[in-house]
């Protein structure tokens, strides 16, 4: 299968190319910390390459992004398209600005929308057409990340919020969900982990020559499932949440697995951990429940998309990798 992009140097072996991608990266992002109006790297502007992809080529973009508000960058600065809250710190726009960098130019068709379910991978979303319709024969890579929607992201979230005054020691958002005797969260997962299935084969038959990567959701929240003053939910719904994100996360790499050759699962939650909301606002990738400005709650701040970024990046080039 033909690999999208491979800048020479990589084609080589590499003792530090997993260095060399997190620095490559974490540059690029390091340009939205320093202003709301700071220029990335000055060699491509990640909002003009999304902007004229479908001049620069003429069959379809190779590299598409599909997914939701993980994929889309949402709340950061450099707003590219308002509607979708898509960003040019997202994780797809730094993969973009390091193709940029490290080789060849090429095209990137963003299609990432804030608020995303796998029904909107068939379905218009507002005025935005199907995400589907991105891709095509000509597409050698697609990064995906979507699924957290379908769970109800942040209707949990805001449930959590506003049961925790019932038992701040306890876990009355777990008996919430878990009320009739089953798991309504693990219920949605599992329902979501069957569309993620179908999104996959239809991925696959559109673009049938593509690396596909499934790019998971970070830590969120703390490893070891200890509380924090500063995120408003009970003590014992920290350890109930991290445990549906790792489910979450789970049933997309079981799904990228299955998926076949050609497909994989860049794992964002590892790299995370100790980064989580509940961290101080210096050493925090996630956001909190009250976000630092250009970031949004519960989201990866541009630290975070960065590291997303060389997660999926280091799916595309470790079989290139010799140690």
């Amino acid at each position: 299968m033909p690999i999208f992009g491979l800048p020479p140097f990589l084609g080589r072996r590499s003792r530090n190319l997993r260095t060399a991608t997190a620095v490559v990266v974490t540059s690029a992002a390091a340009f939205t910390l320093s202003a709301p109006t700071a220029t990335p790297i000055s060699t491509v502007s990640a909002a003009t390459s999304a902007k004229t992809a479908v001049v620069n080529t003429g069959g379809g973009s190779p590299y598409v992004a599909l997914g939701d508000s993980y994929a889309s960058g949402a709340g950061l600065a450099g707003v590219k398209d308002a509607e979708c809250d898509r960003t040019s710190g997202s994780y797809p726009s730094l993969i973009a600005r390091f193709f940029a960098v490290a080789g060849p130019r090429h095209s990137f068709k963003d299609v990432t929308c804030s608020g995303a379910t796998t029904r909107d991978f068939w379905n218009a979303r507002g005025s935005k057409p199907p995400q589907i319709d991105a891709l095509t024969s000509d597409t050698r890579l697609v990064t995906l990340t979507l699924g957290g929607n379908d769970v109800g992201f942040s209707s949990v979230l805001a449930t959590c919020a506003r049961v925790a005054s019932s038992d701040r020691d306890g876990s009355p958002c777990e008996r919430y969900f878990t009320a009739d005797g089953k798991d309504v969260l693990e219920e949605r997962v599992a329902t979501m982990e069957g569309r993620v299935h179908d999104v996959l084969a239809d991925i696959r038959r559109r673009s049938p020559h593509a690396k596909v990567i499934v790019v998971g959701y970070p830590a969120l929240f703390p490893d070891d499932g200890v509380a924090c003053p500063e995120v408003p939910f009970a003590k014992g719904d920290f350890a109930y949440l991290r445990d549906t994100t790792k489910k979450a996360n789970r049933a997309l790499e079981r799904q990228a697995v299955a998926a076949g050759a050609g497909t994989s699962f860049a794992d964002t939650y590892t790299p995370t951990i100790g980064h989580d909301m509940c961290r101080p606002r210096d050493e925090r990738w996630i956001e909190s429940l009250n976000p630092a400005a250009n970031t949004m709650a519960a989201h990866p701040n541009p630290l975070g998309q960065s590291v997303m970024a060389a997660s999926a990046l280091w799916q595309l080039y470790k079989p290139f990798h010799k140690p």
